[in-house]
């Protein structure tokens, strides 16, 4: 059985330095949160989006590496907004990961469903919807060149379950962060 595209995603992640993950994750995300074991990446969860969004803005600010913050959905994202905001302001390299519905399943009202590219858009350099789990690492990779490509900034990869349950996750090298 071939790596699923969140083992995929993370195992780049933790391969691109992005050693810590600020989580707060919900049902949509449980394939993202299965693929921390043994990534690389260590979670930390928070019992709100805001606290997590703060978290990796103060990391990065503090560390002088890159953040990486796992968020449930558009309203989960919109809860993270006002941090975002600051980190984006402030130049700081955060990748964002967004887990959304299935594929199968947007477009049909979901209570949570939301226009997540559109609420990711005004805090972000990047944004960009993962089509396949084939595709989800090298979208990671491509994430974490925009946040660190000087001068820095929010990139946003949107995750649908559907491509983080499937197979065909690979490792893909992210570029060094720039200095």
């Amino acid at each position: 059985m071939s790596p699923s595209g969140a083992e995929g995603l993370l195992r780049s992640a933790a391969a691109a330095g992005l050693d810590v993950c600020f989580a707060n994750p919900g049902t949509t995300e449980i394939d993202l949160v299965r693929g921390l074991e043994g990534s690389g990446v260590r979670p930390v969860l928070g019992l709100f989006e805001g606290v997590c969004s703060g978290a990796a803005d103060a990391y990065a600010r503090m560390s002088g590496r890159p953040a990486l913050v796992l968020l449930h959905l558009g309203p989960g994202l919109a809860n993270g907004l006002a941090n975002l905001h600051n980190a984006a302001k402030g130049r700081v390299p955060v990748v964002v990961i967004v887990g959304d519905h299935a594929t199968t399943h947007i477009g049909k009202g979901a209570p949570l469903e939301a226009d997540v590219e559109g609420f990711a858009a005004p805090v972000s350099c990047w944004v960009r919807t993962s089509s396949s789990a084939a595709d989800v690492a090298s979208d990671l990779a491509e994430a974490f060149a925009a946040a660190t490509a000087p001068p820095g900034g929010v990139a946003t990869l949107i995750v649908p379950a559907d491509v983080a349950w499937g197979e065909g996750g690979e490792v893909v090298e992210a570029p060094a962060p720039s200095p």
